[in-house]
């Protein structure tokens, strides 16, 4: 009945049949005012006589409430006609959480009032985010909200087996979670405690062996490498390109080699093969003692008993998928993946053929830990860390959806403190009193007339073929056409050629490029010129030949990228080295030249970073300069506005060019193509 203080009689009619009854009672509204005020208190307030809650709010009250309100006099039943016995009482979890060698041993029990069950059996429902357990007697318990956040990630990393959960000990940064948010008691052995309330890694001294010595940076690597082994986590050594990564690994290399630790066994590492003789180049200079197997070729020797012999193993990613039955037979002391984006596609033949390889320990480098997706985080650090970020569908569903899709924050946030520990990832600008100056500019281009009406007839094409997309099928279906659409005027933003082998006349970027490089090579400096377009290249190209100008090239193709590097490093009268950016992104120390130019602008600027770091790194003396091309009144432009404004949005971890492809609004769009 409505509370109403007013009336100190309420009358009922109640009808059964052909008979009805007049209930009369008298009221004592004392009583009800005390009650309503002890409900306001406990966050239920009445203004009309009857609260209206959402039956999960309703459920996590009665939860909070029930057994205080039995205890003051309060009657907690379900109602007359409820279609099934709900449980209404109080539930609570107990979980113990503790630390069992490379493991934590997960044991928890939920209880519904009296009733105690199995923390464990709850684990469908709360991965499956399902709100209703049935309870031994019946009754239907409502699993409160704050589960689903609480224990998602518990049950998505953990592992089951006979009713008990297991924590892989990399785990340790979501038991301290549980364990600093109430939600779990925690016993830790003396090792994992003292790294509970590390305060800075440890310093240790180089090996005696290492020859040379590394910078201030360089050596916090080096102390970070051995901090991960120790507690015999995964690491992922991610500096920007340029800043020593090879170095740093080779000290941590000849440190294994030299203390016994390795205890007889090889390590291997498997890199892109043009990388090969980068490190061995490195491993002379600064580790001569480390005996280095190249395991690569046609002729190889396919007998894993000569890693007896050798220190490290070099291979290549292409023979460790031929051999990969062969290279799993071996345990070797590390695993070490260079430019490990290579393993981004976790179903790629690549990835599969790394998952098998078995070791002591872990290591991946990289400058770019996500080029494409979020996923490429995934798979990288599930390879050194396995089970870290769940499953390929958990993570998709709780993290990479969320954060390309919606760019929620708190997933961001989130997935950086999973993956925090086992990162170490220094910039540019953290190291920069160690390097030359680099100044970057945008060149703007005009495009010449036949080139803008090109331009515009195929943007007008597209402009009405996407937004006609957009409005009938949606934004899901459109980001196909979108890339094609946009791809198609980058292209021709750079020279219509690249679209329609028809066109015949100039373009106003490649005279422009062509006037600078001729002014570069006049001043007696070398310059790097990448594409993201190897056919943009052969219109540089052939326009250099025409002129007579001596080049240096690569790209995908180029078999020999050693011998090209050389000649370029090496050969004072040739000034310019075209690059494909694909192909000459990473692994390529160029410091001979000091100006780089990109000939066209895309989303992602950690790949145009890593372009400019082949110049501007560690043995740099001189300062570089950077030319951005940009052709005006086009997608160029455009591109880089929304940009900033796409890739401010989140960390550079995971601003991805897919990710910033997914979330463009039509307004966006329209902005774009206008």
């Amino acid at each position: 009945m409505p509370f109403d203080p007013g009336k100190r009689v309420s009358v009922r009619l109640e009808q059964i049949d052909d008979s009805y009854t007049f209930h009369r009672l008298l009221r004592s509204t004392d009583d009800e005012r005390a009650a309503v005020a002890a409900l306001a208190d406990r966050g239920l307030a009445l203004p009309e006589g009857h609260a209206v809650l959402d039956r999960a709010g309703a459920f996590q009250w009665l939860h909070d409430n029930a057994e205080a309100l039995v205890a003051e006099g309060f009657a907690v039943e379900p109602a007359a006609g409820a279609s099934q016995p709900y449980f209404l009482g109080p539930v609570r979890v107990e979980l113990g959480i503790q630390e069992a060698g490379d493991w934590f041993d997960v044991r928890g029990t939920v209880y519904f009032g009296d009733i105690a069950v199995p923390f464990i059996r709850l684990r469908g429902h709360i991965l499956q985010r399902r709100r209703e357990f049935r309870l031994p007697n019946g009754q239907v318990a409502i699993i409160p909200e704050a589960w689903f956040t609480d224990y998602l990630e518990l049950f998505a990393f953990g592992e089951e087996q006979d009713e008990t959960l297991s924590l892989r000990r990399h785990h340790l940064a979501l038991v301290a979670d549980l364990h600093s948010n109430e939600l779990a008691t925690v016993t830790l052995g003396r090792k994992l405690e003292k790294l509970r309330d590390f305060a800075e890694v440890e310093d240790h001294p180089l090996p005696v062996g290492f020859r040379g010595e590394l910078r201030s940076y360089q050596k916090a690597g080096y102390n970070w490498l051995r901090f991960v082994q120790d507690y015999h986590f995964g690491g992922c050594l991610a500096d920007d390109m340029g800043l020593g990564k090879t170095v740093q690994t080779l000290a941590m290399l000849q440190q294994r080699a030299e203390s016994g630790a390795a205890q007889g066994a090889a390590s291997l590492l498997a890199l892109p093969t043009s990388l090969v003789y980068n490190w061995l180049n490195e491993a002379q200079k600064f580790t001569p003692s480390l005996r280095m197997l190249v395991y690569t070729g046609t002729y190889r020797t396919k007998d894993v008993a000569q890693f007896a012999d050798y220190d490290v193993v070099l291979t290549s990613y292409g023979i460790v998928r031929l051999d990969a039955e062969l290279l799993a037979s071996y345990r070797f002391d590390y695993v070490i993946l260079d430019e490990s984006q290579a393993i981004k596609n976790p179903s790629s033949t690549t990835s599969q053929a790394v998952r098998q390889l078995r070791s002591k320990h872990r290591l991946i480098l990289t400058g770019t830990p996500v080029e494409n997706s979020t996923m490429d985080l995934w798979s990288q650090m599930s390879f050194i860390n396995p089970g870290l970020l769940g499953t390929q569908a958990f993570f998709r569903k709780e993290f990479l959806k969320p954060i390309e899709q919606h760019r929620d924050e708190g997933r961001t946030r989130r997935l950086h403190a999973l993956i925090k520990p086992f990162i170490l990832r220094r910039h540019k600008e953290q190291v920069a009193k160690e390097l030359p100056a680099k100044t970057e500019q945008l060149s703007y281009c005009d495009m010449t007339a036949e080139q803008a009406k090109a331009y515009e007839e195929t943007k007008s094409f597209y402009r009405n073929k996407i937004l006609q997309n957009l409005d009938e099928h949606g934004p899901a279906s459109t980001q196909f056409l979108l890339l094609q659409g946009l791809t198609r005027l980058r292209q021709m933003a750079n020279h219509p050629h690249l679209a329609d082998a028809t066109y015949t006349h100039e373009s106003g970027k490649l005279r422009e490029v062509l006037r600078m490089l001729r002014n570069v090579v006049d001043e007696g400096h070398k310059v790097l010129v990448f594409s993201q377009f190897v056919q943009h290249l052969a219109l540089v190209r052939a326009a250099l030949d025409e002129r007579q100008l001596p080049y240096a090239y690569l790209d995908g193709n180029t078999r020999d990228r050693a011998a090209e590097v050389a000649r370029f490093q090496e050969t004072d009268a040739l000034q310019i080295f075209l690059i494909s950016l694909k192909a000459g992104g990473v692994g390529l120390n160029l410091t001979a030249a000091d100006y780089v130019f990109l000939l066209d602008p895309w989303w992602n600027p950690a790949v145009e970073a890593q372009a400019v770091d082949r110049a501007h790194r560690i043995g740099q003396q001189r300062p570089v300069f950077v030319y951005k091309f940009i052709t005006q009144h086009t997608v160029e432009e455009k591109i880089l506005a929304l940009q900033q404004r796409k890739l401010n949005l989140v960390s550079e971890l995971i601003a991805t060019d897919e990710a910033v492809i997914k979330t463009l609004t039509r307004a966006d769009i329209e902005e774009l193509l206008g």
